[in-house]
């Protein structure tokens, strides 16, 4: 059988995309190299092949292009002491640069960082004015859980509930905030996954909007510094984590007021700590249990506004986790 000219050009058009991917697949695969696989998608405007045969030149951007990204421990023992935490992170949030890197991406537990995906989550798709009402799911019984004494029929706003979430780490509210959004908490919980695997936070499975103790609730810190770094995008967020007292009236289910003032469980914020001469602390969210034990992520500044994110997982006490973070932050200078 004859080939027309056509057939020609659709077979060598085979040939050229065949040689293209598999060109591709070695160089991803390459011994030492870092390289990033263009997305599929039917819709892309551009190809491989394109790009390579000119016809296209466009450039596609990798979907780490803007964040930092750890491939292994960058420590630094003469100057960092962090004998005591499992996991640290430091990343320069502009220049996306790794500062320093510790055990990035061992699972853990995080404890009430969990609330900043929750927080995240809940302003993605929830308006502050929102008005909550508890059902029994704030019933929370577990021993030495922080609690802010929801009861069902108590009503809240939104706004609210962030700042006793992100501020004082009520866990209650913590459900609260999850059946209400989501309908459920199952399909709260649904919405935080998806919403972690959406930003590439693929090493974390969330069980639980709170951060208690649950086998199988896990996450690290590269993957909260992912979620952290989305949810500051947001000026409600970085208010609230910047805030140092709060004072409120919620609403029983007769309609009578209760009132809740207290200040944010950050220890910088409070002054009991001190970063380091030219970096100030914004804001961030502590957590503690006996399985994460002590926990920080915060936002901090140079002299320049330039922002930073800090991650430590499980120190072994309140007092060290905090004289390792300021050992961390003093990094940035």
């Amino acid at each position: 059988m004859r080939c027309t000219s056509n057939n020609k050009k659709q077979k060598r058009n085979f040939i050229l995309s065949l040689t293209l991917s598999i060109a591709m697949l070695i160089g991803m695969t390459g011994c030492g190299r870092l390289s990033y696989a263009m997305p599929y998608s039917t819709d892309s405007q551009i190809s491989g092949f394109d790009v390579v045969s000119g016809r296209n030149p466009g450039k596609v951007e990798a979907f780490a292009a803007d964040l930092c990204v750890v491939t292994e421990d960058l420590v630094d023992d003469e100057n960092v002491d962090m004998s005591e935490a499992i996991a640290a992170v430091l990343f320069d949030v502009n220049q996306r640069e790794v500062i320093y890197s510790k055990n990035a991406h061992e699972r853990m537990h995080p404890a009430s960082l969990t609330k900043v995906l929750t927080a995240l989550v809940a302003i993605k798709n929830a308006s502050l004015d929102t008005v909550l009402t508890a059902t029994s799911a704030v019933n929370i019984t577990e021993s030495g859980a922080q609690l802010c004494g929801l009861k069902s029929g108590d009503t809240m706003t939104m706004d609210q509930a962030l700042r006793i979430l992100l501020m004082y780490s009520a866990n209650d509210v913590a459900m609260l905030i999850a059946e209400n959004v989501g309908g459920s908490v199952d399909e709260f919980l649904n919405m935080m996954n998806e919403e972690a695997k959406r930003l590439g936070a693929t090493n974390s499975n969330f069980l639980n909007p709170h951060g208690l103790t649950q086998e199988g609730h896990y996450t690290t810190a590269y993957d909260l510094y992912l979620i952290f770094n989305e949810a500051i995008k947001y000026d409600i967020f970085n208010e609230i984590i910047h805030t140092a007292n709060y004072q409120t009236t919620y609403y029983d289910k007769d309609g009578k007021p209760k009132e809740l003032s207290f200040e944010t469980s950050n220890l910088f914020l409070r002054g009991n700590y001190t970063p380091p001469e030219n970096i100030t602390v914004v804001g961030g969210k502590t957590g503690t249990t006996n399985a994460a034990r002590n926990c920080l992520i915060l936002l901090s500044r140079d002299t320049g506004g330039a922002p930073y994110i800090s991650v430590i997982l499980s120190s072994k006490e309140r007092d060290i986790l905090y004289k390792e973070m300021i050992d961390l932050l003093d990094e940035i200078n």
